[in-house]
């Protein structure tokens, strides 16, 4: 019964908050590489860099400011580019690398995905319909 209770009232502390995204996780996941790290290194430094993090990350996932939190990662995220599949997914994004080659459409700059090992291929950018050649 205590246990359903605390349930209900994390859920109901958590609505209307940011929540966990993927520069939470990011962080998150970067502050435990970091703490391993110091485990060996025991650097005053690196436990700061740690706490930082986690306190970041902490941060961001009890929010309120859902748009303000949103429109960070979203900003992180872009700059990101293609490491971004990398962080929401790594086994699906290695396989995507080693079945696809992804290229960019010389007039719109979409990013096209051509399948591996079929030679020069023909493509079609799904966006601005521009036609381009490229090896695969």
């Amino acid at each position: 019964m205590a246990n359903a209770n605390l349930n209900r009232k994390a859920a109901e502390f958590m609505r209307g908050r940011n929540g966990a995204d993927e520069l939470a996780v990011c962080a998150g996941l970067l502050a435990l590489v970091l703490a391993i790290v110091d485990v060996f290194a025991r650097q005053v430094w690196l436990t700061v860099v740690v706490v930082l993090l986690v306190a970041y990350a902490v941060f961001r996932i009890v929010s309120p400011d859902v748009a303000a939190r949103r429109k960070e990662n979203e900003a992180v995220m872009e700059r990101l580019g293609p490491a971004r599949l990398w962080l929401r997914n790594p086994p699906a994004a290695l396989k995507e690398s080693r079945e696809y080659k992804h290229a960019r459409c010389p007039r719109c700059n979409q990013v096209v995905r051509v399948p591996r090992g079929k030679g020069l291929v023909r493509v079609t950018c799904p966006r601005c319909g521009e036609k381009f050649e490229l090896r695969s």
